[in-house]
């Protein structure tokens, strides 16, 4: 009797997200007939792209039993780097995209070294580097914001694709090559590894730190897109841009199911997570309800998937 209690309760723990989904969104669509319109599914494609890719990226580091508080940062230093080559008749376009991607990777990178050499908790690290990250994009941009961007450049956030948001092209894209670098290869076996067992893989011959260095740069590439697309959509490199995105994202990949302890996790449950983020901010939205009500729902949802994953780990 308590095997088959236990069988379900894992399974619901597997698939309840994607059932409180479903609810969640027939819920709204009785309730409002707005919410299941073309332009209206368009709009929370487009916001919950910039969130989806952050939370694709922490998802990684979860997964290995880290965490990285930098992301929002990361997002304001590539903005602001990108907008400083992105203006017209300047560059191609190609040349702010390579350098707010680059930019990520060096920030991520420093990350991974750090908390792999230093052997301080991600916590503190990237609680250290967030402010880092903060300073610099005030100091790149002087604190002030940069505009006038080029016309290619504000397509990438702004832009359409066969009349879907490019956005949503990106989004899709790096949910694919995301999904396959995390099942398909041998990196994404060491992040379970590494997560669910760190001693282990040690003793198994995993090179950790090189894999967790990987992580973090792979965070801060993903990081630094979200950048780049926030930079494009909003047609300026906001140097306070990207504050409290962290959040979203790490309670995107825990609505998800990735496991906070690490071992465990999905790129399609993290993306089901930042979908149920997006759609909860559209029904606040379209129901006329007080933004600040999105806050605490988000604190009571955050919560009821940590005790869920709490209590399967028990089970």
């Amino acid at each position: 009797m308590n095997n088959t209690l236990n069988a379900r309760f894992r399974n619901f723990g597997q698939y309840g997200i994607y059932l409180a989904f479903a609810v969640i969104c027939l819920a709204l669509a009785l309730s409002t007939p707005k919410f299941f319109t073309i332009p209206n599914l368009k709009i929370i494609g487009t916001q919950v792209s910039i969130n989806a890719l952050l939370a694709f990226g922490v998802t990684f580091v979860i997964i290995t039993g880290g965490i990285d508080l930098s992301l929002g940062s990361m997002v304001a230093v590539t903005g602001v780097v990108t907008a400083t080559f992105a203006h017209p008749d300047t560059y191609p376009v190609l040349v702010p995209l390579l350098a707010g991607l680059g930019a990520g990777v060096v920030f991520g990178a420093f990350n991974g070294f750090v908390i792999t050499k230093s052997k301080v908790p991600p916590f503190i690290v990237t609680l250290g580097t967030m402010t880092i990250g903060r300073g610099l994009a005030l100091i790149l941009s002087k604190g002030r914001p940069i505009s006038n961007l080029s016309d290619s450049f504000n397509f990438i956030g702004g832009g359409n694709v066969f009349g879907i948001p490019f956005p949503i092209v990106i989004l899709i894209v790096a949910f694919v090559l995301c999904s396959v670098l995390l099942n398909k290869t041998i990196l994404g076996r060491y992040m379970y590894a590494v997560g669910g067992n760190e001693p282990a893989a040690i003793a198994s011959g995993i090179r950790v730190n090189r894999v967790k260095i990987w992580v973090y740069t792979m965070c801060g590439l993903l990081s630094a897109l979200g950048g780049i697309l926030l930079t494009s959509r909003i047609t300026t490199g906001q140097p306070n841009a990207g504050a409290g995105f962290e959040l979203d994202a790490i309670a995107a990949a825990i609505i998800g199911g990735t496991s906070t302890s690490g071992g465990t996790g999905t790129m399609t449950g993290t993306l089901i997570g930042a979908l149920l983020i997006g759609v909860i901010s559209n029904s606040l939205d379209l129901l006329n309800v007080t933004s600040y009500y999105q806050q605490v729902v988000m604190g009571i949802i955050i919560i009821g998937a940590v005790v869920l994953d709490s209590i399967g780990k028990k089970q």
